[in-house]
């Protein structure tokens, strides 16, 4: 009687440890799934409220479209985590959204240039945002054909990999560079740049944990580093403008 006693508990006891590895493991997929755009909610709020891209650099929805699209077309040649897949698509979605802001935003204070216009001094400065969905829409098409006819072959995917995650993990150099190029941080968010920080650990320990392939690794890596050398700048910048 006692031996099936404990051995009753015993076994609730491991079956309520499974239950709440499994809420953690599912909680952690959730916010990697949502998290990636948490960051950008600030920055979206203040070009919203102020009417202005301010130090914000639009390059930054740039390198996470162009990472994003290669990372889905990844998946095709080496399928990976479901959650990181989802991220993907939902990020691209919100970069977008924020495009649209800053294109509407500054619209009115720029000349006119067309994406089909095939002018490189005018790259990603398009003055509608169909130009810049134009551009998008074009991409995606030569990666979807070239992962379709290369997708058996591993040089070919393992390299598309690399890029994808070196160009994502490059996410914060453009806004570095303006930074260091005006000597300031002032219109950037510096909320953005803590959530990127947090995001950034988070997921680096998510693809460790995960056993993920070793350019996602490399990626959160390099991403940490990055955000903080921006927060650095914030602190070296700090007397010449104030910070959102």
């Amino acid at each position: 009687m006692f031996s099936s006693l404990q051995a009753s508990k015993t076994l609730q006891s491991i079956m309520a440890s499974s239950i709440f590895t499994s809420i953690i493991s599912w909680g952690a997929s959730a916010f990697m799934i949502v998290g990636g755009v948490l960051p950008y909610v600030p920055q979206y709020a203040t070009i919203s409220d102020k009417r202005s891209v301010g130090g914000f650099s639009t390059h930054v929805c740039l390198v996470l479209l162009l990472a994003n699209i290669l990372r889905i077309a990844f998946w095709f040649g080496h399928p990976f985590e479901l959650p990181l897949l989802l991220q993907s698509i939902i990020m691209i979605l919100a970069m977008l959204v924020l495009l649209q802001l800053c294109v509407s935003v500054a619209s009115s204070t720029k000349d006119k240039h067309r994406f089909l216009e095939f002018d490189v001094d005018y790259f990603w400065n398009w003055s509608s945002f169909d130009d810049y969905v134009q551009f998008l829409a074009a991409l995606a098409c030569v990666v979807g054909i070239l992962t379709a006819l290369l997708r058996g072959s591993y040089v070919f995917v393992e390299g598309l990999g690399l890029a994808a995650l070196m160009t994502e993990a490059l996410l914060a150099a453009p806004q570095f560079w303006s930074n260091y190029q005006s000597k300031s941080t002032a219109g950037m968010s510096v909320s953005m740049v803590l959530l990127w920080l947090t995001g950034d650990v988070f997921k680096t320990i998510y693809f460790i944990a995960k056993h993920t392939p070793l350019q996602f690794w490399l990626c959160g890596f390099m991403q940490v580093s990055l955000d903080l050398a921006i927060l650095a700048q914030v602190a070296m910048y700090k007397k010449g403008g104030t910070s959102a």
